[in-house]
């Protein structure tokens, strides 16, 4: 399994207007999307923050599920910089 230990990219993905767009057509938080984005792909995410409230509501990712579509989107912001990791390119069970 791999683990995203920054998955929110430090605060640099609140900025982005897709995921703003997504999460406003679904009544979440761009952290929460993000979030979704990872499980869907079967990515342990690890975010951190001491705000109790962040904390609570990076918790509230299991009773929703993003389209194809938004998955799509989202998997389009890849930057070189690494922003955004293609899991789906991942060799499952171990390195190769």
């Amino acid at each position: 399994m791999f683990t995203a230990y920054c998955p929110l990219g430090r605060g640099r993905l609140f900025g982005d207007a897709v995921l703003a767009e997504i999460a406003k057509a679904r009544g979440r938080s761009i952290a929460q999307v993000a979030l979704r984005w990872l499980m869907q792909q079967g990515v342990a995410a690890i975010p951190r923050s001491s705000n109790p409230q962040c904390i609570a509501n990076n918790f509230k990712v299991f009773d929703f599920t993003l389209s194809d579509d938004e998955m799509k989107r989202i998997s389009a912001l890849k930057l070189p910089d690494g922003r955004i990791a293609n899991p789906s390119g991942w060799v499952s069970g171990g390195w190769d």
